[in-house]
């Protein structure tokens, strides 16, 4: 079981990190870039949260397959 949440937490992560890196090239991006020199807060939150739930699932696939 804790394989599959494992799994889960890291597909998703990826799946955040893709939709992070797809606002990144966004228009409201741009424009954000432009006047404050940072990305939206947005593509922020969904780089940080994929990369967090991608190590998380890393870690607990990892962890996960030695005590087996």
């Amino acid at each position: 079981m804790n394989k599959i949440i494992s799994l889960a937490l890291l597909v998703g992560g990826i799946v955040l990190i893709i939709y992070g890196i797809n606002a990144s090239d966004s228009i409201g991006s741009s424009f954000s870039r432009f006047f404050t020199g940072s990305p939206t807060d947005k593509t922020m939150w969904l780089i940080i949260g994929g990369t967090a739930a991608s190590v998380v699932g890393l870690v607990g696939m990892v962890r996960g397959s030695k005590s087996a």
